[in-house]
């Protein structure tokens, strides 16, 4: 085994996690401070989702002898922020996560549920997504209008990084805001100096409290885009490079160690998608059958990034709320034109996927339920209507 590791997959394996973890780690302490965490229960989350990528990377890689990329839910987390914090607070979102590992759980043990999900439209899965990340992706026009000289570097670096390597697109939004931060913005004395006291790993246990709220507002829907938008695009993407992994016990995995991550804050870990072919490519290694390693290293890296969650979290926050959204939506601007174009490709449920959007992107809630539940019923609807209809003539 150890044979099969080599410097062409220890590169691609760090560059998996640099671009995995700085890519989207904005979006999760936006969404997990969205659903109302404090500053150390987002960063206590953000290093339970990075050792849960971490060892669940290397154990299914290891035991599979497969590229299995792991990732954070980024879309669970947009949603999270979208959403907005529930009755019950962070303690309700928290029971949330834990009812929908076990969803995902059972999904992977029990195939009616996981050829259920895979039943939804994709249309109207991904109108959804799209109606969840649109109003992110409009945080870098928004923070551009805060304050110009902020927000347009953040922006310009994105774009030029994107026209050299779309991979590089986000790390150079990153690299900018963080100039951004340290010539552009006013950091209150003795905010560094506090950043030493952040090294150790930021443990904070949250007890999940099992609420209806919960349940519908974060457990569902969390459920549907983590399975719909990650897991099984992941699996579609090992296929794609030649790989017959066996999706149930994968799915399941997932769900296990995102069961472990949801009682100190983690929200969700999934099969990896772009990441994935990162690893599953054959930069990462000629022969398909070594390039497993990829996924190891990167896992490992994810552990080392995790333990410094809470020095990450702190110098975030020394931005306005508007930059760190600003990078958050950036990152997300890819998953919002995928998915839109996914949603309205299909001429005979365009309308039903309009109708998912519009709800969805409304942010309203009805009786306690968030939008992102009514647009997918109010889809659904309409494309049942639809089909009885044509039948019936």
């Amino acid at each position: 085994m150890i044979r099969d590791l080599s410097p062409q997959s220890l590169f691609m394996g760090f560059l998996t996690a640099f671009v995995g973890f700085a890519s989207s780690f904005a979006v999760v302490l936006h969404g997990l401070t969205g659903a109302g965490a404090t500053s150390l229960q987002a960063a206590s989350g953000l290093m339970a989702l990075s050792l849960a990528m971490g060892v669940c990377a290397i154990v299914l890689s290891l035991w599979t002898r497969l590229p299995v990329s792991i990732a954070w839910s980024t879309p669970g987390a947009a949603l999270l922020a979208s959403s907005g914090m529930i009755d019950g607070g962070f303690a309700a979102a928290v029971g949330g996560f834990v009812v929908c590992a076990g969803l995902i759980v059972v999904a992977g043990l029990w195939r009616p549920l996981g050829r259920a999900v895979a039943a939804i439209p994709p249309p109207l899965a991904n109108a959804m997504l799209a109606g969840v990340l649109v109003n992110l992706c409009l945080a870098p026009v928004k923070a551009i209008g805060f304050d110009p000289m902020l927000g347009l570097p953040i922006v310009i670096a994105w774009a030029a990084g994107g026209a050299i390597n779309r991979l590089l697109a986000v790390p150079a939004a990153l690299l900018a805001f963080i100039l951004v931060l340290a010539f552009g913005v006013e950091i209150p004395a003795g905010s560094l100096a506090r950043l030493a006291e952040t090294l150790g790993p930021p443990v904070a246990f949250v007890m999940p409290s099992f609420t209806l709220a919960g349940v519908v507002n974060v457990a569902m829907p969390l459920f549907i885009v983590t399975m719909a938008s990650q897991n099984i695009p992941g699996i579609a993407v090992l296929k794609v490079h030649g790989y017959e992994p066996d999706p149930g016990p994968l799915f399941a995995a997932t769900g296990v160690f995102s069961l472990l991550a949801a009682p100190f804050g983690g929200h969700a870990v999934n099969l990896a998608a772009i990441t994935a072919a990162m690893c599953a490519g054959e930069d990462s290694h000629p022969d398909p059958r070594r390039r497993y390693w990829s996924a190891v290293v990167a896992g490992g890296v994810y552990i080392v990034f995790g333990l410094f969650a809470g020095t990450v979290t702190a110098f975030v926050r020394l931005a306005p709320p508007i930059l760190i959204e600003a990078v958050a939506g950036l990152a997300l601007v890819g998953a919002f034109a995928a998915s839109a174009f996914a949603a309205f490709r299909d001429q005979d449920q365009r309308e039903a996927a309009a109708i998912t959007f519009l709800v969805t992107a409304s942010g309203i809630a009805f009786a306690g339920i968030s939008g992102a539940f009514w647009g997918l019923l109010a889809g659904g609807l309409l494309t049942f209507l639809r089909h009885v209809t044509r039948r019936n003539a």
